[in-house]
């Protein structure tokens, strides 16, 4: 293979990687299904393939695919109508009224069809599992396996709720197109959701050999740009500074080595400052509009800590004011857990141990929850003797120690010692997160990324 068309190959795999669900959401409106579109895009990229090493890269190529695509289709189309001849008058009809980009248009001049269907994908007449499901899978290009594992359940599972979902849009005659001003509102809840599960999949991957993944970080950002424009509401803009603020950390969060590198142990003279800046600029202009929410008040804690020069000036006392006007705007234990460890570093982690024991108590997550508090207690100024949370499991048992109870009676359960002044203390190590990112006393009971606003990555 010559070093031209080893390029070329590269390129079209650079494309794919940057801008396949953008020409996927561009035919679906094109061809009005789905399931022809998604065909449409992989004789696209299997032409792209062909052609590029002997002809070239295209000045556009997502213009070139586009048009390519739409053309496949049709030919598609006509072969099928030898068999079905209400398919000629389609393909007739689609040659006819729906245009293409020219392969070398401008790429502004390109309309941007992602947002349209991430409408569509989020319509109300879907379940919302489907909509979840669907948008993960349409517009951010996840696998089933990797939503799978997102959702706790399998592959299969998930196939069928796509498969549900694209069946539904297609017998309803669900529009691909953004709702109209009205209709706006209603649907932005979900919309922002899904925008930002896409950033908290670029931000901390599932899968994969990378720890983050960049591209789908800036499409959802570019998105939440895009709809901020549309409707300049308060927490799209408190969204779109929660992106900003934390994307302007990725450079920090990770190590030469690949690996996760804690908010407390990043080189802060890498933080995008432009980027705080502007996350701070559109949090200070939600909070003024007095009409924000769950978003906003994130966003206003990320600023908290983007202000601080180094973790040792960061303002604890604020973040636990914004997660109490948090826990007021949108109640949830993961935020009851972050401002517990906002309350360890701002007044100790003696007071922030007894809201932890009050929360797990009310969450039921003892098993996991135990095997903690070694670290946790070892963190603490406790006596040198600490114990575990005094309280039996349902079949006699202490949870998560693995001591037997006998004769009903609640038995507490020594733990190694943990006073750091005895050389031969036998302090218990702290156990690794099973995803390797931070120690178990940490780990906030396995929260997904979008839950460690407090003290996170």
């Amino acid at each position: 293979m010559t070093a031209g068309a080893d390029a070329a190959r590269q390129a079209v795999e650079a494309v794919y990687r940057a801008d396949s669900r953008r020409v996927l959401a561009t035919l679906i409106r094109l061809l009005g299904d789905s399931e022809r579109a998604e065909e449409a895009l992989h004789d696209a990229f299997t032409a792209a393939m062909r052609q590029w090493p002997r002809e070239g890269v295209p000045a556009n190529p997502r213009a070139w695919l586009v048009s390519t695509g739409r053309f496949k289709a049709i030919d598609a189309i006509r072969r099928r109508a030898r068999h079905e001849a209400s398919l000629t008058a389609f393909a007739d009809e689609l040659e006819r009224t729906v245009q293409a980009p020219a392969p070398d248009d401008d790429d502004a001049a390109l309309p941007d069809d992602r947002l349209r269907l991430i409408f569509t994908c989020c319509h109300p007449a879907l379940p919302s599992d489907a909509r979840m499901a669907l948008t993960l899978r349409e517009v951010c290009g996840l696998t089933t396996e990797e939503i799978a594992r997102a959702f706790l359940t399998t592959a299969s599972t998930i196939a069928q709720r796509i498969v549900r979902a694209k069946g539904k849009i297609r017998d309803a005659r669900i529009p691909y197109q953004v709702p109209t001003e009205a209709d706006l509102p209603e649907r932005l809840d979900t919309v922002l959701h899904v925008i930002y599960l896409m950033f908290n999949e670029g931000y901390a991957a599932t899968a994969g050999d990378s720890v983050t993944r960049a591209d789908l970080s800036a499409e959802a950002i570019r998105l939440g740009r895009l709809l901020l424009d549309l409707l300049p509401d308060p927490e799209t803009q408190g969204l779109l500074a929660l992106m900003l603020l934390h994307e302007s950390r990725r450079r920090a969060r990770v190590s030469p080595n690949g690996d996760v590198v804690l908010l407390d142990d990043q080189d802060r003279a890498r933080w995008d400052r432009p980027l705080i800046a502007e996350g701070q600029r559109l949090v200070e202009r939600s909070l003024a509009s007095r009409r924000f929410g769950p978003y906003t008040l994130q966003g206003a804690i990320a600023a908290v800590h983007a202000d601080a020069r180094t973790a040792r000036d960061t303002d604890w006392r604020q973040i636990v004011g914004l997660y109490d006007a948090l826990l007021r705007a949108e109640p949830a234990p993961v935020f009851e857990l972050n401002r517990a460890v906002a309350v360890a570093m701002w007044r100790g982690p003696v007071e922030a141990l007894a809201l932890i024991d009050a929360i797990l108590r009310s969450a039921g997550s003892w098993s996991g929850g135990c095997a903690s508090y070694p670290s946790a207690h070892e963190r603490a100024s406790h006596p040198p003797w600490c114990r575990a949370p005094d309280r039996a499991g349902a079949d006699g048992r202490q949870p998560g120690c693995g001591a037997g109870n006998r004769g009903g009676r609640s038995r507490r359960t020594r733990v190694a010692p943990l006073c750091p002044a005895r050389p031969r203390c036998h302090a218990p190590r702290a156990r690794r997160h099973p995803h390797g990112d931070e120690p178990a006393g940490e780990c906030q009971l396995l929260l997904p990324p979008d839950a460690r606003a407090g003290r996170g990555t």
